[in-house]
């Protein structure tokens, strides 16, 4: 079987979590024993899937990977990479990270799979452009109607779709993503780490866009609380790069009595994100709404411990392994940043928990269970 993949999401230079869950998915579906029975074309909208891509998968007795790049800028999917379907269908089609072309008839797309990450623009519209709405709404109804087979990355992302968009559960697949493979930083790591982004004082650790769904003007809050009468011995910083509408949580940062020790360090690079992980006091995530919460894992993983919100996924990612919020409640954000700072037991305990959850996530298992759905869709009935 001839199994096409939209690995374009896989070359960003920049990653965030579905740019990141498609680099890893793409990475170990071509690394399975199994992925030797197919052949697989990788469509590309820039150059560099050669080299992250080896040309043979493991026990395959001749190449059988394919890296079919199409640089284009503007509607790449809709435009050039429907194209290429219509001229050279495969027999199955993985869109890990994105929409499936769209074509004026959809019985003429090969059958194919898609991963939709969340809906969060339903729950919180005000934390997108009208624009971006629009498109979301569309791409995912789109995506949704045509796919032979839906992956949800939780439990939480699968039953909205069911309540967005009547999504049959029979077409429902859930899988979990998993954290990459994270090597223990040393010493110099960190130390380089922390010079790096000015991270003299410990600190609390916030990894994310910088936008209203994070729910940082209620973290922001939430510190500056803690400062008043004494400042705590710790700093807040905030990593991420800005998403829509951060003016307003930029300037709630840089203006209130905690501005001085509200530290906002903008993007972090990969390579130096165990490092920042492991030498926080503990992670602070407690977002509004997540169709997933990979930044949980990825703290877990790094020895973090954690707190999150109770709403959404996060509870059903982050189990018995972080402290669990109400995400609209001030006071209680700011209770449990005081209880992570100064209470080295259950910073202990969270550790502990944290480095047994991550147990429940694999990209090997994930990777498996989206290989098993592939064949499955290419063998169903639309």
């Amino acid at each position: 079987m001839l199994i096409g993949i939209d690995a374009s999401r896989a070359l960003h230079p920049k990653p965030a979590g579905p740019e990141r869950y498609a680099r890893e998915i793409v990475r170990h579906l071509l690394q399975l024993p199994e992925a030797r029975r197919h052949n697989w074309r990788l469509y590309t909208d820039r150059p560099g899937g050669e080299a992250l891509y080896p040309p043979r998968t493991p026990g395959a007795a001749q190449d059988n990977v394919e890296v079919c790049n199409l640089p284009w800028r503007r509607m790449w999917t809709h435009r050039v990479l429907a194209g290429e379907l219509r001229r050279r269908p495969p027999d199955a089609l993985f869109v890990p990270s994105h929409v499936i072309p769209f074509a004026p008839t959809p019985s003429r797309l090969p059958p194919s799979v898609v991963t939709i990450h969340d809906l969060g623009y339903h729950v919180f519209p005000a934390a997108h452009t009208w624009r971006q709405r629009a498109y979301l709404t569309w791409s995912t109804r789109w995506s949704a109607a045509v796919a032979r087979r839906v992956i949800a990355v939780s439990q939480a992302t699968a039953a909205d779709l069911q309540r967005y968009y009547a999504t049959s559960p029979a077409k429902i697949r859930v899988i979990h993503e998993a954290v990459a493979a994270m090597p223990a930083p040393s010493q110099g790591e960190i130390a380089a780490a922390r010079a790096a982004y000015g991270l003299q004082r410990p600190y609390a650790l916030y990894i994310g866009s910088i936008q209203p769904r994070k729910n940082l003007a209620r973290l922001i809050e939430a510190y500056t609380k803690l400062s008043q009468p004494e400042s705590p011995e710790w700093d807040l910083a905030l990593a991420g790069g800005l998403g829509w509408l951060s003016d307003p949580i930029i300037e709630l940062a840089q203006s209130g009595p905690a501005a001085e020790r509200i530290r906002l360090i903008g993007y972090v690079a990969e390579e130096h994100l165990p490092a920042l992980l492991a030498a926080a006091r503990f992670f602070c995530y407690p977002s509004l709404f997540e169709g997933f919460g990979l930044p949980v894992l990825e703290a877990q993983r790094a020895g973090a411990p954690v707190m999150t919100s109770n709403t959404s996924s996060l509870p059903e990612i982050a189990g018995d392994a972080a402290l669990l919020v109400d995400p609209t409640d001030v006071d209680a954000i700011a209770e449990a940043m005081l209880r992570l700072s100064r209470d080295e037991a259950l910073r202990r305990q969270l550790i502990a928990a944290g480095y047994a959850n991550i147990k429940r996530f694999s990209w090997e298992k994930a990777a498996a269970e989206t290989l098993a759905v592939l064949e499955e869709a290419a063998g169903s009935v639309r």
